[in-house]
């Protein structure tokens, strides 16, 4: 196939969880990029999907072909390698646009993700793991992993209702068996994973009238002690999450996950086995090709706790030690690389400025990729051609095709997720 760049037209989804019309990042790119997708301000336009799921798959802009087929019939366009390991894109990119909190959930490992697609494929739709890893476009907030054992044990000091919400004997055996919360000692450390992994599931498996009781306490006195918090304090998140989810157990989940806030720029690496809960704002989202989904709180969906409960790593972490800033790439000064520990995707960030510097010249990158410009107006210059990229605009690189990035205005900046065959294990 001669043609290696095309400009696509993404998906849009419209989850109830969205951000609502001109509000949304999601419908300020699209409506800029094409016209001919009319926004309407009573819609939530929640995601954006830019690759070849079957169920939101890009189109290509000049024909209406779908990427799928293009690159299933010119493998080429993928390396010999990936197509003969996965046949199509290893990554679907996104953009997300948070109003309301997404629930709390996981992604299993391949092992795991293979025996629920066996044993229950009406719930798990395919077999394969969902390595995810977030970059904020705007202030973003999330719940990612489990707090440090000393944030939560002064959680439940601080906050009883969790006490009779959980149990007070699980909860005074994990005080107890947590004491010794800053040992290395091997035997120490599971002993401590194995206590908080009680602790959750005799939370998550409580009786919802127990649940509910608690919660009532819990936001009544929050309101008397504290009627006006702080945004993103820890009273703040939970009456707000209340709001959207009365009486639902996820919400003392808070107590036990990290809240974290980012900055644009900022990302997260979200692996296989750690609970995590998006709540607001708008990032870009890049993933294993999978649908699979864990979740266990903060939905009116299937909720499957038992296997949460049971695949966690119970891997306790502080907030700061899970953002990712990136770093440079290669020699360049106007590229920053997010490269999580996965072979399926790699993201690049290129901030090209009238000021600074207003071109960049990119060799091949051994596999495909998709460009995505999240502010201002540029070209992507391929062989003779010239292809105008304005803010929402995107574009399927083909393998081995060497691409000039410009801005043509104050500052355009250009996100790229990749697969690069080095990193693949075939």
């Amino acid at each position: 196939m001669s043609e290696k760049v095309f400009q696509i037209v993404p998906c849009v989804q419209k989850y109830a969880w969205g951000k609502i019309g001109s509000h949304s990042k999601v419908a300020e790119l699209i409506s800029n990029a094409y016209p001919e997708i009319e926004i309407d301000n009573n819609q939530t336009y929640a995601e954006l999907w830019m690759g070849t799921h079957p169920n939101g798959p890009s189109l290509l802009k000049e024909n209406g072909k779908s990427l799928r087929s293009v690159v299933s019939k010119n493998p080429v366009l993928l390396t010999s390698g990936i197509a003969a390991k996965y046949g199509d894109l290893p990554f679907l990119f996104k953009v997300l646009s948070i109003r309301k909190a997404l629930s709390i959930q996981a992604h299993p490992d391949k092992e795991l993700a293979k025996y629920l697609f066996q044993n229950f494929p009406d719930k798990y739709k395919d077999a394969n793991h969902k390595p995810e890893m977030a970059i904020a476009l705007t202030p973003f907030e999330c719940l990612c992993g489990f707090r440090p054992l000393d944030n939560i044990k002064r959680n439940i000091q601080k906050y009883p209702e969790i006490i009779d919400a959980i149990g007070k004997e699980i909860v005074d055996e994990f005080m107890k068996i947590t004491e010794n919360s800053h040992s290395s000692n091997p035997i120490n450390i599971e002993r401590n994973k194995s206590a908080l992994k009680n602790l959750y599931r005799s939370l998550m498996e409580q009786d919802h009238a127990i649940i509910k009781t608690q919660l009532d306490k819990l936001i009544n006195r929050i309101s008397k002690i504290d009627p006006n918090p702080i945004r993103g304090t820890l009273n703040e998140v939970l009456m707000r999450i209340e709001k959207q989810y009365p009486n639902d157990v996820g919400i003392f989940s808070i107590f036990l996950l990290n809240f974290i806030s980012l900055k644009p720029g900022e990302g997260l690496y979200l692996a296989a086995n750690e609970p995590h809960a998006y709540i607001s704002g708008d990032c870009i989202e890049c993933m294993a090709a999978s649908d699979n989904v864990v979740r266990a709180g903060l939905t009116p969906k299937f909720k499957d706790v038992e296997t949460l409960v049971d695949m966690l790593t119970y891997t306790c972490k502080s907030a700061n030690n899970q953002i990712v800033s990136g770093s440079p790439y290669l020699q360049s000064i106007t590229t920053i690389l997010y490269d999580p520990p996965i072979e399926e995707f790699s993201i690049l960030c290129t901030t090209l400025s009238q000021n600074t510097i207003k071109s960049e010249v990119f060799e091949g990158v051994n596999g495909p990729s998709i460009i995505l410009v999240t502010e201002g107006n540029g070209r992507i210059f391929y062989n003779e051609n010239t292809f105008d990229a304005c803010m929402g605009s995107v574009f399927f690189i083909g393998a081995n095709t060497r691409i000039t990035l410009e801005t043509i205005n104050t500052k355009t900046i250009f996100y790229r997720a990749y697969s690069e065959l080095s990193k693949i294990h075939l």
